[in-house]
């Protein structure tokens, strides 16, 4: 038990109780065992409102132990207010380190973002997701979303596919764009943006997704297979930042923030603001870089 002097009052370790935390571990390990499905979870009351990162922090709480070194960032910063104030409730309810750098920490905690610099297998990635049902735009009830998922019925994914490129000349779909897991179930991955969805292929390291909202988690365990769906002849392509380079860095080949100084006037910058620290002081960790096998279609 620790005490919080900000709350006065005497918490167990991680806030959650234990019991809770032993049924989030058991459901995480079914997650892990059957990659892409959605496991049903308690999703504890947490002292911050759903939405806001309550499912991120039940799996992060869940998992993290006092040797653990802990990282969160929300849409790639270490500073915005909901990544800040979730890490002060980490570190006051544990007591574990906190970090900026992403290669020093253990469990990362991400909205939105997947970190430009390659984790390695001694990380966990925990994602906060807000709709964890790919299928919820093309189907508005639950029991057949599940149906759809136990039978492998996907079709009306690919045709709402196939009507975005019959309609604008491209599939429109950007973050949180679908994916199929060990070649079986089809996956939200969180609403990252399409140029982290490879970074989720064959990586060493274990990602969970977490949404409290929804009391609903899934996994993609280290070394799996991650396929963006696609079509034979439209292929699945990532953001386009060919012939851009970070104003603040000068480095290339990452997500950048479009960032307008005046109506007329724009400039780009790095989104990870961990890795842009890096750039700067000349040391560009490894990176997974992917090219697209053509340029981007436009809208018509």
């Amino acid at each position: 038990m620790i005490t919080a002097k900000k709350f006065q009052h005497t918490y167990n370790y991680g806030f959650i109780d234990e019991t809770t935390k032993k049924e989030i571990r058991r459901k995480l390990l079914k997650a892990v065992a059957i990659p892409g499905y959605q496991v049903p979870y308690s999703s504890p009351e947490m002292p911050i409102a759903r939405g806001w990162g309550t499912g991120g922090l039940h799996a992060s709480l869940s998992l993290i132990g006092p040797d653990d070194v802990f990282k969160i960032i929300d849409q790639g910063s270490d500073a915005s207010v909901n990544a800040c104030n979730l890490r002060d409730f980490v570190k006051r309810m544990t007591g574990c380190k906190t970090t900026f750098d992403t290669g020093e920490a253990t469990l990362i905690q991400t909205r939105h973002r997947k970190p430009e610099e390659i984790l390695t297998e001694r990380q966990i990635i925990v994602f906060q997701v807000p709709q964890p049902e790919p299928l919820r735009s093309v189907e508005r009830y639950e029991f057949k979303t599940r149906q759809m998922h136990a039978e492998a019925d996907y079709a009306k994914m690919w045709v709402s596919l196939y009507e975005s490129y019959v309609k604008f000349g491209a599939i429109m779909q950007g973050a949180g764009y679908p994916v199929r897991v060990n070649g079986r179930y089809i996956m939200t991955p969180s609403p990252i943006p399409r140029w982290d969805v490879p970074n989720l292929s064959m990586a060493p390291c274990l990602h969970v997704f977490s949404a409290g909202r929804e009391k609903r988690l899934h996994c993609v365990p280290p070394w799996t297979k991650v396929e963006p769906l696609e079509f034979e002849d439209v292929k699945f392509c990532v953001e386009e930042f060919r012939d851009i380079v970070c104003a603040a860095s000068g480095g290339d080949r990452a997500f950048m923030d479009e960032i307008y100084e005046s109506e007329t006037a724009r400039k780009f910058v790095m989104n990870d603001s961990n890795f842009l620290d890096k750039v700067r002081a000349g040391t560009r960790p490894p990176q997974r870089l992917f090219t697209n096998p053509a340029p981007e279609p436009s809208a018509t």
